[in-house]
C-alpha cells in the first residue's frame, strides 16, 4: 500500500531520509534552499533556511546535519551552528544528492546548473574533512548528474545513478576498504526512454533498489536477482 507522507509543495523537493535518532522525516528544497523535517508522532513539520542552494540534508550521529551545498559540504550542530567540512566552489556547480555509506563516509554528488555534461561529480568525504577519492565514477564515462547512491546489504556493491545516463550502474566497493577504488560492474537497470530520468534511489533490506523517475509518477525495482520493473503510481520526493 501506498501513503502520503507529507503532502507539500517545492521548486525541486528531493531526498528524502528518516532519521531515526528524532523519528523525523527530513527532506530539502533544492532551489529554496530550504530543509523540512515532519514529524509523523505529532505531525509537526519544521522548516529551516540555508545560505546556499541545498542538494541533500542527512542527520549525524552526534546530532545536527550534514548537508550538500552549492560550495561544498556543510555541516550544522545540534545548536545550529554552521561549519564547513569540504569547501570548493566552482562557478555554475551545485551539490545534488548525497548518502552515507555503511564505513560513515559521506559521498556527495554534484552537477552544474545547466547540467553540462561532466560538469558533475561524485566525492567521498571522511568525518576528517578533505575529500578522498574525488572518483571518476563510471571509469571512462564522466558524470553529468550525481544523484542517487546506495549500497548493498553486505556492502560490497555501490550503486549510483548519473541521471542523463537513464541507467543504474553497479561498482564494486568494498566499504572496510576506503582507498580502494571503484571497480564498474555495468549497469544494474536501464530506463527506457520516455519513462523519465532516474533520480533519487534507496536499498530495501533484501537488496532490492528503489529508484524515482523524475517528472513522472514511476519507481523501478531491480536486483541482481530480481529483473527491472516498474510501479506506478509512487507518492515520493525526489
Amino acid at each position: 500500500m501506498i501513503e502520503v507522507a507529507v503532502r507539500a509543495q517545492a521548486t525541486s523537493g528531493e531526498g528524502p531520509t528518516w532519521d531515526p535518532a528524532t523519528g523525523r522525516l527530513l527532506w530539502v528544497d533544492i532551489l529554496s534552499a530550504r530543509i523540512h523535517t515532519f514529524d509523523p508522532a505529532d505531525g509537526r513539520r519544521t522548516v529551516m533556511a540555508t545560505e546556499q542552494h541545498v542538494g541533500a540534508a542527512l542527520p549525524r550521529a552526534g546530532g545536527g546535519l550534514v548537508v550538500n551545498l552549492r560550495d561544498g559540504i556543510g555541516l550544522y550542530g545540534p545548536g545550529g551552528d554552521f561549519s564547513w567540512l569540504v569547501r570548493d566552489p566552482v562557478p555554475g556547480r551545485r551539490g545534488n544528492d548525497a548518502a552515507v555509506a555503511p564505513d560513515g563516509a559521506l559521498w556527495a554528488g554534484s552537477t552544474r546548473y545547466d547540467e553540462g555534461p561532466g560538469g558533475g561529480a561524485l566525492i567521498r568525504v571522511t568525518g576528517a574533512g578533505g575529500a578522498s577519492g574525488a572518483c571518476a565514477v563510471t571509469g571512462t564515462r564522466p558524470v553529468t548528474v550525481g544523484n542517487g547512491t546506495g549500497w548493498s546489504p553486505d556492502g560490497r556493491t555501490m550503486y549510483h545513478v548519473d541521471s542523463p545516463t537513464g541507467r543504474v550502474d553497479r561498482f564494486r566497493a568494498d566499504c572496510h576498504s576506503p582507498g580502494e577504488p571503484l571497480v564498474d560492474q555495468g549497469p544494474l537497470a536501464t530506463i527506457e526512454p520516455g519513462a523519465g530520468q532516474p533520480d533519487g534511489l534507496t536499498v530495501d533490506a533484501d537488496g532490492c533498489v528503489w529508484v524515482v523517475h523524475a517528472a513522472t509518477a514511476i519507481t523501478t525495482a531491480a536486483s541482481d536477482q530480481i529483473p527491472y520493473t516498474s510501479h506506478e503510481p509512487a507518492i515520493v520526493v525526489g
